[in-house]
């Protein structure tokens, strides 16, 4: 590009930060010589920067300055001086120190903390607490200490600079509170080209215009004005439209899937009794899953919930306690309605599946219902693992089906995902029989990652809350690690780590 092409295509602002490049350097040694603040600076720099006429380099440095304490103490004095004045060589009770030194109690513990250490004070443990001030302490009182000179610096000052006068204290000092803060700093500085060094001779000083106006059309003085040349090649910043959430992206084509498979969607709220996410389910209430490490329990004003009306509740404690109604023993146990009232957040969608099963009526069949929402369970985290979770869930009810319309399902909805393979393992639920774990493999890990479970609802799920027993096919896996693979995302944390640059550049779910 020639050099003439080059200044006809420079900003104002460019123009005036050129002349100073040849001297100053630093963004703020260049602003102060052009009487330009800092961001007008950094903009013309990094014009300047793209064109090639100069580069930039970053240089971070630790800053340290005194806290909210620490410029107190600075004026004041170290409230630990303060502490052994008040002290004396007979033991004296806590109230009378804390009196007579016009300290905080907080004040007070931290000196308690840092004199013990440095055994200028003796505890006394009792009734109440007893302090008096040892013979070392006593010559901390008169001498001057390493912090108090440290307080005497001139602050701000580099962190590096500090630790290597006075590494024990600002140690010591770090870990008080609101005493010391440390920043990062970063240093830009600007070193012209070769090309820079051409350009900064030609001259630049006349003025140029950026816009037309409509005041120099009417008065005709833009004939007699020199105008910017437009660069087109000049970078721009890029920007981002508004756009869904990738994860809401798939879980909206993940519903129209199943829409398109002749379903219809299941909805409701994320709080729910346990009667709905375990006892309809046949869960026992001394099941595991219900313990406290495994579910998150609701406490306070929110800690029980409503029940459904009695007949039902009657149906599932009977099926509980001796499985009536389902030509089952049940689970021999005694079913406590308190227990069923504790609200849960809830642990999977098929507590919805319970809730639709409980509305449909003969002339409702046969029936096909999908969910796919938010879940919750106390998970030790991993990359495969989180507290909340996606899942989606499913069941058709319907006299006529099998065990194989249930695995062909699966397979058409995973294959509409992106796993044209899934393998199915013999698995054990206490609301399923026969039950299935879906697995697919996962390129990256080498190693088949589990979905969550499958099969058909036993007898005492489905008898009291449909009247009857009919085939009713159901399976909820897991949403979440299903969508892993085709975002390229090898740790299930990454799908929430509000990551504004993976949000921008993620992309789009393929319909």
């Amino acid at each position: 590009m020639e050099l003439q092409s080059i200044v006809a295509k420079l900003h104002p602002l460019e123009r005036a930060v050129l002349p100073a490049l040849t001297s100053a350097k630093e963004v703020a040694a260049i602003a102060k010589a052009v009487h330009l603040q800092d961001v007008e600076v950094m903009r013309a720099l990094q014009w300047l920067e793209n064109k090639g006429i100069l580069t930039l380099t970053t240089q971070g440095q630790k800053i340290m300055d005194l806290g909210r304490n620490g410029i107190k103490y600075q004026r004041e004095g170290l409230p630990e001086k303060h502490f052994l004045a008040a002290l004396s060589e007979e033991f004296k009770g806590l109230n009378i120190i804390i009196k007579k030194s016009k300290l905080s109690r907080e004040e007070v513990n931290a000196c308690i903390g840092v004199l013990k250490k440095k055994a200028a004070i003796e505890v006394q443990q009792g009734e109440m607490l007893q302090i008096k001030i040892t013979p070392l302490g006593m010559k901390h009182r008169e001498e001057r200490s390493m912090e108090e000179e440290f307080l005497q610096q001139t602050f701000p000052l580099p962190l590096k600079e500090a630790e290597a006068r006075y590494h024990a204290v600002v140690e010591e000092l770090l870990r008080r509170k609101d005493f010391l803060t440390v920043e990062e700093h970063k240093t830009i500085t600007a070193a012209l080209t070769e090309l820079g060094k051409k350009v900064v001779t030609m001259d630049t000083s006349s003025e140029v215009i950026n816009r037309l106006t409509g005041a120099q059309l009417r008065s005709g003085s833009w004939k007699e004005k020199t105008f910017r040349a437009y660069d087109v090649e000049s970078n721009v910043p890029r920007t981002y439209g508004g756009r869904k959430h990738f994860v809401t992206q798939a879980t909206e084509y993940a519903k129209q899937v199943w829409l398109e498979m002749g379903f219809k969607e299941m909805a409701g709220p994320m709080v729910g009794t346990s009667f709905w996410c375990f006892d309809a389910l046949f869960v026992p209430q001394d099941h595991p899953a219900r313990e406290m490490q495994d579910t998150f329990f609701l406490g306070g004003e929110l800690e029980k919930g409503e029940l459904p009306e009695k007949k039902l509740v009657q149906k599932i404690k009977e099926v509980h306690e001796h499985g009536k109604g389902a030509e089952s023993s049940g689970w021999q146990y005694s079913w406590n309605e308190e227990e069923a009232r504790r609200n849960v957040l809830r642990t999977h969608t098929t507590l919805l599946s319970a809730q639709t099963l409980a509305t449909l009526k003969e002339d409702n069949l046969p029936a096909k219902f999908f969910a796919l929402g938010k879940n919750f369970r106390n998970e030790a985290l991993d990359w495969k693992h989180l507290s909340e979770f996606n899942q989606t869930e499913g069941i058709v009810v319907d006299k006529d089906i099998s065990f194989r319309h249930l695995l062909g399902y699966l397979k058409q909805f995973f294959r509409k995902m992106g796993f044209p393979k899934a393998r199915f393992r013999p698995a054990y639920f206490p609301y399923t029989e026969p039950s299935i774990e879906i697995d697919v493999f996962h390129p990256l890990k080498k190693e088949w990652v589990e979905l969550g479970g499958a099969g058909i609802f036993r007898p005492e799920v489905v008898v009291p809350l449909l009247g009857k027993d009919i085939p009713v096919l159901a399976w909820g896996p897991g949403f979440d690690r299903i969508i892993l693979d085709y975002y390229s995302i090898t740790d299930i944390r990454q799908l929430y780590q509000n990551d504004l640059q993976q949000l921008r550049e993620m992309k789009l779910w393929l319909k």
